[in-house]
């Protein structure tokens, strides 16, 4: 029996509304904010069935399908291939903070499908480097927020 597909999940809460906040976590919406985020759109935009495809630092190609997309209830997944490495699943989910704010939510869930894959996996999921990655979306996420409401967009 193979061993369940590993996972981690955080949240972090920005100042600023779910509205607001939702579009930064789709293709084009993650551009304002990931340095090197540049998604060459294969179908659709953001609902479900759309592809997408990026090219990770390492060269490795990662080619995402928009699982589920429902913004009135802050919730985007995707499916993931890393073509060679791995597989899996990302979700995040916006919730309407208490006192105002977005608390959102990323859960990434793969499968190393090669050795490196399986190393990537373990570093990847190790909870201190989700852990710094989710702070680094956070400040990111957050710098994007402040950069669109000081230019009016």
């Amino acid at each position: 029996m193979s061993a369940p597909p590993a996972t981690q999940v955080r949240s972090f809460r920005l100042e600023a509304p779910l509205a607001t906040v939702f579009p930064l976590f789709t293709a084009e919406g993650e551009r304002s904010w990931a340095p090197g985020w540049e998604p060459v759109i294969l179908s659709g935009a953001v609902e479900r069935g759309s592809a997408f495809a990026t090219r990770a630092h390492s060269g490795i190609e990662t080619t995402w399908i928009v699982a589920d997309y429902r913004p009135a209830e802050g919730r985007v997944s995707y499916a993931r291939l890393a073509q060679g490495s791995n597989i899996g699943l990302v979700d995040v989910t916006c919730t309407v903070a208490e006192g105002g704010g977005t608390v959102v939510t990323v859960r990434y869930t793969l499968t190393g499908v090669s050795d490196q894959g399986r190393a990537f996996v373990r570093e990847f999921l190790e909870p201190e480097h989700y852990s710094r990655m989710i702070e680094e979306w956070r400040v990111a996420t957050s710098a994007a927020l402040t950069k669109a409401a000081t230019s009016g967009h």
